[in-house]
């Protein structure tokens, strides 16, 4: 990933290849504009959340953020996802106490966090139809991810970035990007993390593409709290734990797309730990944190979904969960619903 940040020796060695990649990418998406290729438009609104930027840039807790905004604004949201890692080849429904390993971390969260409708399966359109079927009162889809499934129609679409900007802004696989970086989009977000008062308008031209239309809209994050793994309902806050626990010992694990925003989050709450960065998706077992020698060790909320699956660390008063909800300006959500409700936006 390090290498995709900049234009160096090996980016400059493969971006023949990515000539060739970006060329298949323009020819899809010709063959869905000219209907070689079908897209199938469900029979209620679909919003799509998505990256242009391999890895994670923060789409879950959007996605989150979004179900209750449209429940608040009388709305009955579903979710559907790809659901990495999910055994099924069709589509399945996703309740809270569902196992990631049948059908996905991220979807698992979902549910819990929200209590809405949840489906997986590699073929979009085909979760979408399920999710209805099972669930007619759902009159809002939001797909977690999903951007480049062009089979599956949309109303509107949201692509977000984090810090990292468009890395090199190449294509894979000289570059991060899956898209070229000019693609079409209906919203632009920015996750800056725990930094988005602060952040100022120079920031967002930063993370401007060419052919955005208008600014990028702020998103941050908020995680004030950490909820011990053996039970949620004790809680105490990242303030309390920087005083009360030594620098030592304390370690922060994150099998997440950028486990550097999750330790960024953590140091701006004044903690002071050892970070253990792991793949995204990281497929926990008991012996995970069997040789580290620590007093407390904190997890994101995706890595939790799996760990208390995991008898010896839902066992483990060691670990502790950090979990974040994303904030977005007001006028964004008015937006969105000014879409929905057959109205341009402003």
């Amino acid at each position: 990933m390090r290498l995709w940040m900049r234009r160096g020796v090996v980016p400059c060695l493969l971006w023949p290849v990515s000539l060739l990649f970006a060329a298949l990418v323009m020819l899809r998406r010709a063959f869905y504009r000219i209907a070689i290729f079908k897209t199938v438009q469900l029979p209620v609104p679909v919003i799509v959340v998505g990256n242009l930027f391999v890895g994670g840039t923060g789409k879950t807790p959007l996605t989150i953020w979004l179900v209750e905004m449209l429940r608040n604004a009388g709305f009955h949201p579903g979710v559907i996802s790809r659901g990495y890692g999910s055994a099924e080849q069709g589509a399945r429904r996703v309740m809270a106490g569902s196992s990631p390993r049948q059908v996905g971390d991220e979807p698992v969260l979902i549910a819990q966090r929200t209590g809405c409708p949840v489906m997986v399966g590699r073929d979009r359109v085909a979760a979408g139809l399920a999710l209805l079927s099972a669930h007619p009162e759902v009159d809002v889809i939001l797909s977690d991810d999903g951007l480049q499934h062009y089979r599956l129609g949309r109303d509107i679409e949201i692509v977000l970035k984090d810090s990292r900007g468009d890395g090199n802004g190449w294509l894979l696989p000289a570059g991060p990007l899956r898209e070229p970086r000019s693609r079409r989009r209906d919203f632009s977000i920015v996750n800056v993390g725990t930094a988005a008062p602060a952040a100022t308008a120079l920031q967002l031209q930063l993370h401007r593409p060419s052919r955005m239309r208008g600014d990028a809209i702020l998103m941050w994050l908020e995680a004030p709290l950490a909820e011990q793994l053996i039970d949620r309902t004790q809680r105490t806050t990242l303030a309390a734990i920087a005083a009360a626990v030594p620098a030592p010992g304390i370690v922060a694990a994150a099998g997440i797309g950028n486990p550097a925003r999750f330790f960024a989050t953590l140091s701006a709450a004044g903690l002071v730990f050892e970070p253990l960065p792991l793949p995204d998706h990281h497929d926990f077992n008991d012996t995970t944190f069997a040789g580290c020698d620590a007093d407390l060790i904190l997890i994101t909320e995706k890595d939790a979904v799996k760990c208390s699956e995991i008898a010896a660390l839902a066992s483990d008063p060691r670990l502790w969960v950090v979990p974040v909800s994303a904030r977005i300006a007001a006028p964004f959500a008015d937006n969105i619903l000014e879409r929905l409700r057959g109205h341009a936006t402003a």
